[in-house]
């Protein structure tokens, strides 16, 4: 299981937890405005309902109003990039509006003395933000892909509760052969190699247990790496590494 990163400070430090995303700051007739816009590419979405302009902006007060009475406290945010991406002419008025009251309340909670508001943002598209909003997060740490030894300790970890059976030498061939696999990647990997006892079994899985089922073996983890390729091309790992260089404030 991947954890939330957000979520494991939070709990390091005793602090009260909230995540969030895009989706849960817009309202339903947003995503139907997006979509409307998407399909007919030339022409201007109809205008939301009255009932609905400001409801994004009054949530984004209501989460740092709640985090505030409930300190210490993380705000995650997921896909930061897609909250506050760069601005545009294009953007509509409720993405604008939302934008705004999210600067505005990342300024107070990073500038005042009472708060203990720890916002924590993770994107893969850092290039895409803000600058306003680049310019308040002030530490903007690169993360790169997992190394051979958080490699084989995210198999490790992710099979602890499988049955499994794998040598030293076999863990260290995968953890070599798995260069350039994500954190993400090599979930989805250990995933598709679990099903490799289920498969094997299939034409018998109605008569036995779950205790008789074999243990996943390296050669289901060799056929998964067929299916299961890497995520993150070279070309996204430079981008990483230039923006980094220009904006980052080091390697984590």
């Amino acid at each position: 299981r991947v954890v939330c990163p957000g979520k494991c400070i939070a709990s390091q430090v005793n602090a009260t937890f909230f995540s969030i995303s895009a989706s849960s700051l817009t309202s339903k007739w947003v995503s139907l405005l997006f979509l409307f816009s998407f399909i007919a590419m030339n022409s201007p979405p109809p205008p939301p309902p009255r009932s609905q302009i400001g409801e994004g902006e009054k949530m984004v007060r209501a989460l740092f109003a709640v985090a505030r009475c409930h300190q210490p406290a993380v705000i995650f945010m997921d896909e930061i990039d897609s909250l506050l991406s760069q601005r545009s002419e294009s953007d509509h008025e409720s993405s604008r509006r939302i934008k705004t009251e999210f600067l505005v309340q990342l300024d107070g909670a990073t500038t005042s003395a009472d708060d203990r508001i720890l916002i924590i943002g993770a994107t893969n598209r850092p290039q895409d933000i803000d600058e306003a909003a680049r310019r308040r997060l002030v530490k903007r740490l690169y993360i790169p892909l997992p190394d051979g030894s958080a490699r084989k300790q995210i198999v490790s970890n992710l099979l602890r509760e499988q049955a499994y059976s794998l040598t030293p030498e076999e863990l260290e061939e995968l953890s070599t052969t798995t260069d350039g696999y994500s954190g993400a990647d090599m979930a989805n990997l250990c995933r598709e190699a679990a099903y490799g006892p289920v498969r094997a079994a299939a034409e018998t899985i109605q008569h036995i247990s779950a205790d008789e089922m074999r243990p996943v073996l390296y050669k289901d983890f060799q056929a998964a790496l067929h299916v299961i390729r890497p995520s993150v091309s070279e070309r996204d790992l430079d981008l990483y590494i230039q923006w980094n260089k220009q904006f980052g404030c080091g390697k984590h």
